[in-house]
């Protein structure tokens, strides 16, 4: 299926429907973590996105990496799963989000913002992070930066 969330969004219209995503944390040698300044809200998160139908969670992290930044990776782990957030978009979708977050390395590529969903890519420090999409988002990079994985709820 091309776009299953569109076709998915045909049928429904913005009424509440359950989503699964698949994103990744990669870290630098400085031990930062990659944030993406996400189109859609103006806000940072960890790149990734909804499953197509047919494709694997870790599939998904793949793609969505190279999407929307540019880069190769390799899903090196699992790092958490999340459950319970009620997200509402800009667009009056909303949507009960089911978060696959990996550990990832990179392999290759060059950052490059994809300018459609992506407005900037940037390494943060756990000391200087910045505001995120939501506590999703939020709870993966302090259980990250705490150790405390794999995480689940």
């Amino acid at each position: 299926m091309a776009d299953y969330i569109q076709e998915l969004r045909e049928k429904v219209g913005h009424r509440p429907v359950i989503l699964t995503f698949a994103g990744g944390i990669l870290v630098d040698h400085r031990h930062r973590i990659l944030l993406q300044k996400r189109s859609d809200f103006n806000r940072w998160g960890l790149p990734g996105g909804a499953l197509e139908f047919g494709e694997s969670a870790r599939e998904t992290c793949i793609r969505e990496f190279k999407e929307e930044t540019g880069l190769d990776v390799a899903v090196t782990g699992i790092l958490g799963i999340s459950s319970n957030q009620i997200q509402r978009y800009p667009n009056g979708d909303v949507a009960q989000a089911v978060v696959i977050t990996f550990a990832v390395e990179r392999t290759g590529g060059h950052l490059h913002p994809d300018h459609d969903e992506t407005l900037a890519l940037t390494y943060f420090p756990a000391t200087a992070l910045p505001p995120m999409l939501n506590t999703q988002h939020e709870l993966a990079v302090q259980n990250f930066f705490a150790g405390a994985y794999p995480w689940y709820d």
